[in-house]
């Protein structure tokens, strides 16, 4: 959990905002996220859903793995889910969970999603971009940053008492949010594709000498 939506290490100028009660939220969340993606070689790509049913506003993470989990039972998903409700991902095992990651898959590309608090008039908003996510802000711990990319949902409002701010969330918003969001990154994975990086061939054509 982030205390403040400011809490990312990215470009500015890659970080959209998307309200997830916009009709096409989950249609836009897709576009943003592919925009991220590597392209021209192949990397696993790795969902890292951060949090704790133990807090309703910090149960944005868990809740989208669980759900995308369920879309992808099969196994026939490009993208690699970690972090549900039945095995969070949080401050007390992140490290351990990084590690396993990074031993199941090579130069893995990593998504981080987190839930945070910012501003009153920024509650529901959906924010995806480049750069890590720094989880650990609401437990007063010194943890590893998450992800070559992230994706965040601001749950309430920052400032004053957080952790009862986190215990008071509403359920029913945070779920909202964890829909849209699962929605469009299930949408990203039907869309994704890697496109193999092409040498260019140059034919070297030996012109004859005439006599």
């Amino acid at each position: 959990m982030n205390l403040n939506s400011s809490l990312f290490h990215t470009n500015k100028n890659r970080l959209s905002r998307i309200l997830h009660e916009d009709a096409d939220a989950s249609k836009q969340i897709a576009q943003e996220l592919i925009s991220l993606l590597p392209t021209g070689r192949l990397q696993p790509i790795v969902i890292v859903c951060i949090g704790t049913d133990r807090s309703t506003g910090d149960s944005l993470g868990p809740l989208v793995g669980t759900l995308l989990s369920e879309k992808t039972e099969n196994g026939s998903s490009p993208f690699h889910v970690y972090g549900t409700l039945d095995d969070p991902i949080h401050a007390m095992n992140l490290q351990e969970k990084l590690n396993e990651i990074n031993q199941v898959h090579t130069n893995p590309f990593m998504i981080g999603i987190d839930a945070c608090l910012g501003k009153l008039k920024s509650v529901g908003i959906v924010q995806i971009g480049q750069g890590p996510v720094k989880p650990g802000a609401g437990v007063n711990k010194e943890l590893p940053s998450v992800g070559n990319a992230h994706i965040t949902g601001i749950v309430n409002v920052s400032g004053f008492m957080e952790f009862m701010v986190l215990q008071n969330t509403r359920l029913n918003l945070v779920l909202k949010m964890a829909k849209t969001i699962a929605e469009g990154i299930a949408e990203a994975q039907n869309l994704y594709q890697v496109k193999p990086a092409i040498t260019p061939f140059t034919w070297t054509v030996k012109q004859e000498k005439t006599l």
